[in-house]
């Protein structure tokens, strides 16, 4: 397989210019810019530690410790 030549890449960007136009391809950037921000904002907001879950072994285990005493 060979690479794409110059043209070929440009023939394809006049493509996709036509066919979304300006605006469109610059308000798609603008919300892939905005869901790349929320996601970062996500992983800074998951660094904080979990609460800690209660499963049904937990309260079992509890309930059983309860009835022992």
């Amino acid at each position: 397989m060979h690479a794409p030549s110059i043209w070929g890449i440009l023939v394809v960007a006049v493509v996709v210019i036509l066919l979304f136009g300006r605006g469109k391809i610059s308000g798609m950037m603008g919300e892939v810019a905005s869901g790349i921000k929320a996601f970062q904002k996500g992983m800074k907001d998951d660094d904080k530690p979990a609460e800690r879950v209660t499963t049904t072994a937990d309260v079992d285990a509890r309930e059983t410790e309860r009835k022992d005493v």
